[in-house]
């Protein structure tokens, strides 16, 4: 099984704290984009002939801010290009103050079964603060329309001048209005963003601060049924996101569109970050990738256990055996070493991060890269 992701990279206006490939004030170029879109999955249809996808994601941008019938449109070549499982999950993100009932329903029709909320806080200052182009009021009505509906909602933490009764109240916000699974995710200002300008003076809330601030949402959240499953995500019981379990798992999935990343046959590729050189590409038929690397056997190794050790449920003693043909504990022997007192072996043979410390994974994980 593999996962497709498709990016659609227009949205009402860019956030503070954004790094992602986007392009606010250019809905209009939507159609013929996501006409080169269509072509880019034909383009490679004849690579992945009989390859099952099982989950479908639509990121960006903001995916909602577009016409509906260009979604439907690309679910339809999903089809018509590639094997598409029974029960496959298909999710698209969403921002408050973008959706309608109709919209809403449109997307169900074409096989949508999976949202993601972008709330980020609820308070109407911080979203001001981080360039949200939504109030809190947005976020409820956007969940009253989603009622009954496989929802995720967004938060973050590490904002300036929020405090944990603010990540509380956006914690019990998103549980009252019916939200399966919590993505919360600390913020990291990057180097050319404008927020990065608030890191620079001082402005944002230290590490340490942000780590306590992660470990008591941490609890509230558990507390209020929710179960983490990966270093920022927690579900409810069957909910986990299944699109991220396969990354986290180091499957295979197939990325469309500009800036999109792809990992197949053990190669690395990704999509040009230029929204004219990806349509000029599309257009005179070669594929818009800019990076294509082969992934050395000591990479796959590490990537493997970076990524598993990220989770919950941890590293599979037995299947890196098998993926790889050596020993975890082996490979990896004066690393493990170094972190034993973080580490622990589950009944399952799992070896995994101990609770109190998944948080701190990256400062865990960089003796293993080495």
């Amino acid at each position: 099984m593999a996962g497709i992701y498709i990016h659609i990279p227009f949205c009402k206006s860019k956030c503070r704290y954004c790094d992602f490939t986007s392009y606010p004030g250019k809905i209009g170029f939507a159609e013929a984009y996501m006409a080169c879109v269509y072509k880019e999955m034909k383009l490679r249809a004849e690579d992945l002939k009989g390859k099952v996808f099982d989950t479908v994601y639509f990121g960006g941008g903001t995916p909602s801010v577009i016409d509906e019938k260009l979604i439907v449109g690309c679910m339809n070549q999903i089809r018509k290009c590639y094997l598409l499982a029974d029960g496959a999950e298909v999710t698209i993100e969403i921002n408050p103050g973008t959706v309608t009932k109709e919209k809403i329903e449109t997307y169900k029709r074409a096989g949508i079964n999976r949202f993601s909320v972008g709330l980020q806080a609820a308070s109407d200052a911080l979203l001001e603060e981080i360039g949200r182009a939504h109030t809190v009021a947005d976020f409820v009505d956007a969940c009253k329309l989603l009622k009954g509906e496989n929802f995720n909602a967004d938060i973050m933490i590490g904002l300036k001048g929020q405090t944990f009764s603010d990540v509380e109240k956006a914690v019990r916000l998103v549980k009252d209005c019916g939200a399966k699974h919590i993505s919360m995710y600390a913020l990291t200002p990057e180097d050319g963003t404008p927020i990065y300008s608030d890191y620079l003076n001082g402005d944002l809330p230290d590490s340490d601060e942000v780590a306590e601030m992660y470990e008591k949402a941490y609890k509230l959240i558990e507390s209020l049924g929710y179960k983490r499953y990966e270093v920022s995500n927690f579900a409810e019981e069957g909910y986990e996101s299944r699109h991220n379990l396969n990354y986290w798992r180091r499957g295979e999935y197939i990325g469309f569109g500009v800036a999109a990343s792809s990992f197949m046959a053990g190669r690395r590729f990704t999509n040009t970050r230029d929204l004219d050189d990806y349509i000029k590409c599309i257009l005179t038929d070669h594929y818009p990738v800019v990076d294509n690397e082969e992934i050395s056997a000591e990479d796959a190794k590490f990537e493997k256990v970076m990524l598993a050790l990220r989770t919950a449920e941890g590293l599979d003693e037995a299947e890196y055996k098998k993926q790889f043909g050596s020993e975890f504990y082996r490979d990896f022997e004066e690393a493990v070493k170094k972190n034993i007192r973080f580490l622990e072996k589950t009944e399952k043979g799992r070896i995994r991060i101990k609770d109190e410390y998944l948080y701190v994974q990256n400062q865990i994980l960089v003796d293993f890269l080495q």
